[in-house]
């Protein structure tokens, strides 16, 4: 693949924002949607983008009733407008593209790959040990951009990605390689998302019905075979990623933490802030409830915690929880607004055009996905997250192939 000015500057957005340095990022995103400013939108996207920024005023307007440091306010003001961004970065650099997009979209998601495997034989060299937790703090966490990639390698013919056998080999194995490293459980149950909404399973037929129906089934058997088998909380490998399947419920679920127990407390953290933000936010009154509690607003822990990257901190800002930093930040209107987003993006409709039928299915599981995403890692929001630039990709992609190539699409 060529690349030129805007390919070059689309797959700096996806790289810049594997790497934990938001403001690189942001400043990258803001520069690539001002210097590629369309003169029309679509209705879509315009509906999505205005969802995310009456969610952004409405923390704007809350913050008026309280005095926040200047620095939290603008962190948060450029954590909310993050999603606004990516969903203009993906819809207007492709006209940038069109027909060569996949191959954009393609090379970035093994060029992330690639740095990844890289990371993971400096962290292997490094340790000289095999443990998964120091692998994961130096290598990554997760990549959500990479499994999408490798999908839409999986299933190329439906949609007419244009790669002989041998190269989508290759791709589709160093990809799923530096997919399956991550040892994340939301990129599994990712794979396995997508790959439903593909094949259309969420679209509620006799056949989808038996098909979801069969894979709760598996999935709690699964499940129960890993609970089972107890694995350890320090194990190493494969076992550190069983153990935190095993806790997966309760640590997003969870209702009563033992703050003392400290454990219980780093186990099921992601419960806990939930937990504490509902409690600070509803203790403000019916305002807070409904409105949030603005931009800069925090939420006290209670005592000192160790971040990931090595701070310490005794508040948090955002949570782990996409819905539950929406209500702290603008309330129940906001995670209204945030739901009434993902039920647009999953109301996908079946078209008579195949490759616009696998398009509509992939924003189905998009939908499905950021459910979860949302819950357990900020969806949209998160600083590392790039489904905003994917989802206006796709949206403009669908918009392109229905204005200039509908006689071919059958």
């Amino acid at each position: 693949m060529k690349i030129n000015f805007y390919s070059f500057l689309y797959i700096l957005c996806i790289v810049s924002s594997f790497f934990p340095n938001y403001e690189v990022t942001f400043l990258i995103w803001l520069f690539t949607v001002l210097v590629t400013l369309k003169k029309k939108y679509s209705t879509t996207i315009v509906n999505f983008i205005g969802l995310f920024s009456v969610v952004l005023i409405t923390a704007t307007l809350s913050t008026l009733f309280y005095e926040y440091p200047t620095f939290s306010v603008i962190k948060d003001f450029t954590y909310l407008l993050k999603p606004i961004l990516g969903l203009l970065v993906g819809y207007q650099i492709f006209d940038k593209f069109k027909s060569k997009n996949f191959d954009v979209f393609i090379n970035a998601g093994l060029i992330l790959s690639a740095i990844h495997i890289i990371l993971i034989f400096a962290a292997f060299i490094k340790y000289q040990s095999v443990d998964m937790n120091l692998i994961r703090y130096e290598a990554g966490f997760f990549s959500d951009y990479e499994v999408y990639v490798f999908v839409l390698l999986l299933f190329s013919s439906k949609f007419n990605i244009e790669i002989d056998k041998k190269t989508r080999t290759v791709y589709l194995l160093v990809i799923g390689f530096s997919v399956f490293m991550y040892l994340a459980r939301t990129n599994f149950l990712q794979l396995a998302i997508l790959i439903l909404g593909i094949k259309g399973y969420y679209v509620l037929t006799r056949k989808s019905v038996k098909v979801l129906s069969f894979t709760v089934i598996a999935v709690l058997l699964s499940y129960s075979t890993i609970y089972y088998s107890n694995p350890k909380r320090n194990g190493k490998g494969i076992e550190a990623l069983m153990y935190k399947i095993k806790i997966a419920p309760e640590e997003a679920f969870k209702t009563k933490i033992n703050k003392d127990d400290w454990k219980d407390f780093n186990d099921n953290y992601r419960s806990f802030e939930n937990i504490t933000t509902v409690k600070r936010v509803s203790a403000e009154g019916t305002r807070a409830i409904v409105f949030g509690k603005g931009i800069g607003s925090t939420v006290k822990i209670g005592q000192k915690i160790y971040t990931t990257d090595g701070s310490i901190i005794t508040h948090f800002a955002v949570a782990h929880n996409g819905f539950m930093t929406i209500f702290l930040k603008s309330g129940l209107l906001g995670v209204l607004l945030l739901i009434v987003f993902l039920y647009l993006l999953y109301k996908q409709k079946r078209s008579e055009y195949p490759i616009i039928n696998n398009i509509n299915m992939l924003l189905m599981g998009t939908a499905v996905f950021l459910i979860l995403s949302t819950w357990v890692f900020m969806g949209v929001y998160f600083k590392l997250d790039n489904k905003s630039i994917i989802i206006g990709l796709i949206i403009a992609m669908r918009e392109y192939l229905l204005k200039t190539n509908v006689h071919e699409l059958k």
